[in-house]
């Protein structure tokens, strides 16, 4: 199969973030047990979604990690002008939600397994492949944490995000939370019988509007856009009738954070200004949903030159969007992204890719397996 039939089939799998995947995951293993590579199924805590790791060439050698996330953000948008979930093809462009991010590299990568199967591999090639990505990188911390037991350590790990096929060597962290502030109902005519939820969260906006604030002046890192770490705060919930005193409130606050900066850490004022509203009688929840790292790797980097010769580009300093990089890293082993088609593409209707987009990846990752050979 080349890349957009399979794709085709990836896209056909509405694998959306926080669902079951069973469908993506077995069609997957099948086409690469089809190829004599040995593959792993690493099902999450969830017990409907699963990660999956495939190997070709010695595993107890130090290879190379292709990663990629089966998941895709659901196709809600009313301006679609074809089923998102079918692949349509418009001259050279794909369309189908995915076809960008990032099931086109996925595609481009099982493309080339036939030919590095046939390859004498002295080193292995490893396609990771992630389910929840788009939930905050949910699913690859339980694959990273299984390494160990796969694989020898890898010398690398390349991130199939689109990046234009540019090596990207940098990008934020995020973490995100959500609080849930609780007080009392009552009429609107007896504010002193209730507590106000939404009025208690005055204070807990007002600290994330000055962290925020204060981010922008504190440090600095020029490869970014803005060159500083951001907080906010991105929905907001509660209450039920304008004569009916709001007894419940919940909101998601996000923090995106700078090499150097730990994204949980700059939450902090926020979840201390939340706390501190028990001492008004309110009950107050705090729950961290995701949280990475941000990446960074030096532009000397035996990876980041790797790359350099496989794309013929020079690589980019930096991303403000976030992918799974940063976790690998933090687990020591060295990442960069680079993968086909465009972010300013991804999670909006009509998304797309370009078949010479695939076909440029899928060279690229055949000439990563060239590298490799005994």
């Amino acid at each position: 199969m080349n890349a957009t039939e399979i794709l085709d089939r990836l896209v056909g799998f509405p694998s959306v973030v926080g669902t079951a995947n069973d469908g993506i995951v077995a069609w997957i293993r099948d086409y690469a047990e089809r190829c004599s590579a040995m593959v792993t199924v690493l099902p999450g805590p969830e017990g409907d979604r699963a990660n999956l790791f495939i190997t070709v060439g010695p595993n107890h050698v130090p290879g190379y990690i292709l990663s990629g996330h089966m998941d895709v953000v659901p196709a809600l948008e009313p301006t679609w002008t074809s089923d998102p979930f079918r692949l349509r093809a418009n001259g050279d462009l794909l369309f189908g939600r995915g076809t960008s991010d990032m099931k086109g590299f996925l595609a481009a990568a099982l493309a080339a397994l036939p030919a590095i199967a046939d390859m004498p591999l002295a080193r292995p090639v490893h396609f990771a492949f992630s389910y929840d990505e788009e939930a905050g990188c949910q699913g690859v911390p339980h694959l990273i944490r299984r390494l160990p037991d796969l694989c020898a350590k890898p010398i690398g790990a390349i991130i199939g995000e689109p990046s234009g096929l540019r090596a990207v060597r940098a990008h934020k962290g995020k973490a995100a939370a959500r609080v849930e502030i609780c007080g009392r109902s009552g009429h609107s005519s007896r504010p002193d019988q209730g507590l106000n939820a939404i009025h208690a969260f005055a204070c807990v906006l007002l600290a994330a509007v000055r962290t925020g604030e204060a981010l922008q002046s504190s440090r600095l890192d020029p490869s970014f856009e803005p060159p500083y770490s951001s907080l906010q705060v991105g929905t907001v919930s509660g209450g039920q009738a304008v004569n009916i005193i709001p007894d419940c409130l919940t909101a998601e606050i996000e923090a995106r954070a700078i090499t150097g900066d730990a994204p949980v850490d700059l939450l902090e004022p926020v979840r201390l200004a939340a706390l501190a509203l028990e001492q008004q009688g309110f009950q107050t929840k705090w729950e961290l949903q995701s949280s990475y790292p941000a990446l960074s790797l030096a532009a000397d980097a035996p990876l980041a030159r790797l790359l350099e010769e496989l794309t013929g580009a020079e690589t980019l300093a930096a991303v403000s969007y976030g992918t799974e990089a940063g976790l690998y890293q933090a687990a020591g082993i060295d990442a960069i992204i680079c993968g086909p088609g465009d972010i300013a593409r991804a999670h909006r209707a009509d998304e797309f890719i370009r078949v010479d987009e695939l076909a440029a990846c899928q060279a690229m990752i055949e000439r990563l397996a060239e590298t490799l050979r005994s």
